[in-house]
C-alpha cells in the first residue's frame, strides 16, 4: 500500500474571512505603518515604544516582527508611505496644464503645505522625526528633499548647468518654511504661506538664469 504524502505545493492555502494568509500578513503590516505614523506624531520616533505602536495597531508584538526586524525598519516603511503620497499629490499638479510657470509652481506648493496641514501626524514624520535617526534615515530624507528640489526646478522652467545647484537651494527654502509653519501652529495663512514660498522658489530661479 503505497503512502500518500501533501507537499506544500498540494495543500491548498487557507483562507480567513475570505483572505489568504499572505492578504492577512499585508494588512497586519499596513496596521502598524498607520499606527506607528499616529504614534510617532503624537509621541515622537524617539519616545515610542513597539508595544505603544502594536496597542494601537490593535496587534500583539509578535505581528510586528513578522514584518519588521527592529523600530528603524518600520520609521523607514512609514517615512516612505508618507513620502510616496506627498510627491504623488505634487506629480499630479505639476504635470497639470497650468497658465504660467508661477501657477505651476504656486500650484504644487500650495499641494506640498495643504498636504502638510490636514495631516500633521505625517507632516511630523515626513519633516522632523525621520532626521538624525541614522546615517541611512537621513540618506532617505535627502532623497526625498531631492524629488522636491528637482520637481519645483521643472516647474519654474530653467535649465542649464546649475540647475541641480538650483534644486538644492529651492528644497531647502521650501522645507524651512514649513518646518517655520509648523512649529507656529501652521500660521501664517495657507495662502501667505504658499505665496512667500513661491516668491522664493521664483526669485532663485531668476537669479540662477541671470
Amino acid at each position: 500500500m503505497s503512502e500518500y504524502r501533501m507537499t506544500q505545493e498540494t495543500i491548498p492555502e487557507r483562507s480567513y474571512r475570505g483572505m489568504t494568509s499572505e492578504e492577512r500578513r499585508a494588512q497586519r503590516r499596513e496596521q502598524l505603518i498607520k499606527a506607528a505614523i499616529n504614534v510617532y506624531g503624537e509621541t515622537g520616533y524617539r519616545q515610542a515604544t513597539i508595544k505603544a505602536v502594536c496597542a494601537a495597531a490593535g496587534l500583539t508584538e509578535r505581528y510586528f516582527y513578522e514584518s519588521f526586524g527592529n523600530s528603524e525598519e518600520l520609521l523607514v516603511a512609514s517615512f516612505q508611505i508618507v513620502t510616496q503620497q506627498m510627491h504623488r499629490a505634487l506629480s499630479a499638479v505639476g504635470h497639470a496644464p497650468h497658465p504660467s510657470r508661477m501657477h505651476r509652481v504656486s500650484a504644487m506648493l500650495h499641494a506640498y503645505f495643504s498636504t502638510l496641514k490636514q495631516d500633521p501626524k505625517s507632516a511630523r514624520v515626513f519633516l522632523v522625526e525621520i532626521r538624525g535617526v541614522s546615517p541611512a534615515m537621513d540618506a532617505a530624507f535627502e532623497a526625498s528633499v531631492s524629488t522636491l528640489g528637482d520637481g519645483l526646478a521643472r516647474a519654474t522652467g530653467r535649465q542649464g548647468a546649475g540647475k541641480s545647484l538650483l534644486s538644492a537651494g529651492v528644497a531647502g527654502g521650501v522645507i524651512q518654511i514649513a518646518l517655520c509653519w509648523i512649529a507656529n501652529g501652521y500660521r501664517p495663512s495657507l495662502k501667505s504661506v504658499v505665496d512667500s514660498a513661491a516668491e522664493l522658489v521664483m526669485v532663485m530661479a531668476d537669479r540662477q538664469e541671470s
